[in-house]
């Protein structure tokens, strides 16, 4: 299977009931369309709901982090292109960046890290080998891009 860098794997519409009183979209909106990426990234990985049904495995987000770039306004179409970052047998590091679809401009991004978790006994666990090696397969294609600005930011007030 040809591996494509970044991936372009959700697309989505800016709805009505997610504008807020500032007429644009509500941040926790921006989380929910990355968050839809995450699943088709995880559909694309093999471990989304046919694996956890299958395998009793999931993933857990551990930590996440936020950039906001530009607003949204009702009825944008957006898209969302998704790269790994990197992975180990339990965790998996990935980043997102949400883009206007007609205008091109980046509207937010988001990073995460996510734990490999057995349903069964809430613990984490590794991957199973066949997930790992998709996971090595898609890394490969993905470290021959340019290393986002985003990436690893942290948050500080300048100057200090």
């Amino acid at each position: 299977m040809t591996v494509h860098a970044p991936l372009h794997l959700w697309r989505e519409t800016v709805r009505p009931e997610w504008i807020d009183y500032n007429g644009h979209m509500n941040v926790a909106y921006y989380v929910l369309i990355l968050d839809h990426a995450v699943d088709a990234l995880w559909e694309y990985l093999g471990i989304g709901r046919d694996y956890r049904t299958a395998k009793s495995g999931s993933t857990f987000a551990v930590e996440a982090h936020v950039t906001y770039a530009h607003e949204l306004l009702e009825g944008a179409g957006v898209r969302v292109e998704t790269r790994l970052v990197g992975f180990d047998e339990k965790r998996i590091h990935h980043y997102h960046e949400l883009y206007h679809e007609e205008a091109g401009f980046l509207a937010a991004t988001a990073e995460f890290l996510s734990l490999h978790v057995d349903l069964d006994s809430r613990k984490v666990t590794p991957f199973p080998p066949e997930v790992q090696v998709r996971l090595a397969e898609v890394r490969t294609a993905h470290d021959a891009l340019p290393r986002p600005d985003r990436l690893g930011r942290t948050i500080r007030v300048p100057g200090r």
